[in-house]
């Protein structure tokens, strides 16, 4: 369901919004009723309402595309989500990239000696 919604939002969904969304992940509730899906805007939490808007726009839309894609009867309700791991991935890389600098600048090497 992941890669056929994340094709579906790249190919189909004419939504300048959606453009800069990537679908994280999908996972389905234990009657298959709910599908929560997972995205991440390229912009960081400030696209995150903007993207959340693009999605609801086009649920309608990606519900069908969906269900004729994988050939469903019922096609659960999408919930959409925004995945704050790549954020946060993100921060702590910028932590230990200052850490770095910092301790070269404390630490010089042989060479800079």
């Amino acid at each position: 369901m992941q890669k056929v919604l994340a094709g579906l939002i790249r190919k189909g969904v004419n939504d300048p919004r959606l453009a800069q969304a990537t679908i994280t992940g999908v996972t389905l509730s234990r009657d298959l009723r709910i599908a929560k899906v997972y995205f991440a805007a390229h912009g960081g939490a400030h696209d995150e309402q903007a993207v959340l808007a693009g999605f609801e726009s086009a649920k309608g839309f990606i519900k069908r595309e969906l269900a004729r894609e994988l050939g469903l009867r019922y096609m659960p309700e999408l919930k959409f989500f925004y995945d704050a791991s790549f954020d946060y991935g993100a921060h702590i890389n910028r932590v230990l990239e200052s850490i770095r600098t910092d301790d070269e600048k404390n630490n010089p090497t042989a060479d800079e000696q």
